[in-house]
Parts: C-alpha cells; sequence; structure tokens
C-alpha cells in the first residue's frame, strides 16, 4: 500500500504503483475536478464518525474528534487520453467549520479532505488506513530533531550506515520512554533524552559503589524530574569468584527506604539499583 500525501497526487506516481500491483492511497488536491465530484455526494450519503483519539487542526487550531465520510466513484487524470486515465475510488472527509465568534450560522460549512484510492478495505476502514500514514510524518520529524538534523559525511555509504544507527538509537529511546511511564511512551525522543538521558549528576565512586549526587531541586526545576535532597547510591556488579572477568549481578540488594522516582532511578549503570540514602 502506498500512502501519500497530496504532494504525490500525479499520473507518474499513482501510475507506477499500479504497473507494480500496488495499492494506492493518496490525498487528491483540491482543483476544479475534485470539487466538482464532491458536490454531487448526496446528503444521505455522508456517515458520520467520530475518531478514538481527536486531531489538531492546524487551520482552526483546535482538536476535532467528529466528522463525516463518504465515497463516490471517480476518474482521475480526465484531461489525458482515455488509456492513460485512472479510475478508482474518492472517500472524501468533511469536518465542520466552527464560527470563531460563536455567532449562529446561516449556512452549515464544511472543510473537505479528499482521498483517491484503490483500496480493497471498507471506506470507513480505508479512511482510518489512510490518516495512519501521518505516523510516519511524526517519526520522520522526531529523527530530524535528532541525528537527521545532519549528515555525517559526504559519501553515500557513511551516510548510510548514519542512517542505520540513527533508527537502531531512535527505536531504543522510544523503548526506554515506553518503559518509564506512560507519558514519556508518547514523548518526543528530545523530552526522553531531557528527562530521562541526559541526567545531570555527578559520579563520585567509594567502597566498590558508584554515587550518583543529584542535583537539588530548585525555582527552574519541575516536580518529577529532578532528585529530592539526597544521595543516589548505584551498586556496582561483584566479580565472579571464580571468573574474575565476569561480573554478576548481586544476590542481595537491600533497599533502606523506597526506590527514589527521579530521573536517577532510570539510568542504566553496571546493572545498577538505586536507593536513597539520608543526606
Amino acid at each position: 500500500m502506498l500512502r501519500a500525501d497530496s504532494a504525490f497526487y500525479s499520473h507518474g506516481v499513482i501510475v507506477a504503483a499500479v504497473r507494480h500491483q500496488s495499492c494506492f492511497s493518496i490525498t487528491a488536491r483540491q482543483d476544479a475536478a475534485v470539487r466538482k465530484a464532491i458536490a454531487t455526494i448526496v446528503d444521505h450519503a455522508w456517515t458520520a464518525i467520530k475518531y478514538t483519539n481527536a486531531i489538531f487542526d492546524q487551520d482552526q487550531q483546535r482538536w476535532i474528534s467528529d466528522a463525516e465520510v463518504a465515497e463516490i466513484p471517480y476518474t482521475a487524470f480526465a484531461s489525458r487520453p482515455k488509456a492513460k486515465q485512472v479510475t478508482a475510488r474518492l472517500i472524501v472527509r468533511r469536518v465542520r467549520n466552527l464560527n470563531p465568534n460563536n455567532q449562529s450560522e446561516l449556512l452549515t460549512a464544511y472543510r473537505y479532505h479528499a482521498v483517491f484510492t484503490d483500496s480493497p478495505l471498507p471506506m470507513l476502514a480505508a479512511e482510518a488506513a489512510h490518516r495512519a500514514h501521518a505516523i510516519v510524518e511524526q517519526v520522520i520529524a522526531d529523527l530530524k530533531n535528532g541525528p537527521l538534523a545532519h549528515r555525517s559525511s559526504g559519501r553515500f555509504w557513511a551516510n548510510s550506515a548514519w542512517l542505520v544507527c540513527a533508527a537502531m538509537a531512535f527505536n531504543l529511546t522510544r523503548a526506554a520512554g515506553t518503559l518509564a511511564s506512560a507519558f514519556h511512551a508518547r514523548a518526543t525522543t528530545g523530552t526522553i533524552r531531557a528527562q530521562l538521558i541526559g541526567v545531570p549528576a555527578r559520579l563520585a565512586r567509594s567502597a566498590r559503589r558508584l554515587t550518583l549526587h543529584c542535583p537539588h531541586p530548585g525555582p527552574g526545576s519541575r516536580p518529577g524530574n529532578n532528585c529530592s535532597p539526597a544521595r543516589c547510591t548505584v551498586h556496582l556488579a561483584r566479580p565472579d569468584p571464580i571468573h574474575p572477568s565476569v561480573r554478576t549481578r548481586p544476590e542481595h540488594l537491600v533497599e533502606t527506604n523506597r526506590l527514589a522516582r527521579c530521573r536517577c532511578q532510570r539510568s542504566n549503570v553496571a546493572w545498577g539499583h538505586v536507593e536513597r540514602l539520608p543526606a
């Protein structure tokens, strides 16, 4: 399935998808032919839907949770010879335009979003599947805010290796956020790096232990992100007596107090275990 936005709504892209026996689902540009086709949809053909998760509308700067969907057959690129025309489904979603001044409306106004597709899925499932392609765009934007902000080299294979490493780092960061909390599971990788990975602490070594001296909460810190006025001790793994080069977990770790709910708790330092000690 080829899913794309209106930038890829062209004869060459759609014909290439058909030639390679791939289904396509592409946002149709609102040209005169598409608007004329939308105007032919009768009122009883619209099916009301409610989004499971509301969608934020950039144009109106508001969350949208209700819409209506309809479908009609449509022939794209009608100006070309008949052999080069493409006939498929035009699935249209309309969202009611709200008056920002809360005035009573004389006529109901809608904004329309059309999808040109040959998907075998039912109408509502095909429309939902097309909207899901926005998730990929969010991932790309997240990567551009991180390792893909620049390329490491002018050579193709070096950039290819950089891309593989960037994807691995992204997946590991997302996994760490999912394990940390429900908030971090939905947060961007920049937030995860700032709150879970980039731990501002001073590392001290004493009695075969690593102690993370975390910053005290201050006016610029937010609850839950910084440690309380306490030391966070991370126990190092003990060497195996038979194989000194192999480190194993300590059999027993006595917790003097409840685990510190702070960023140090989520840092991985040599199979670390974090406990709160008196200041």
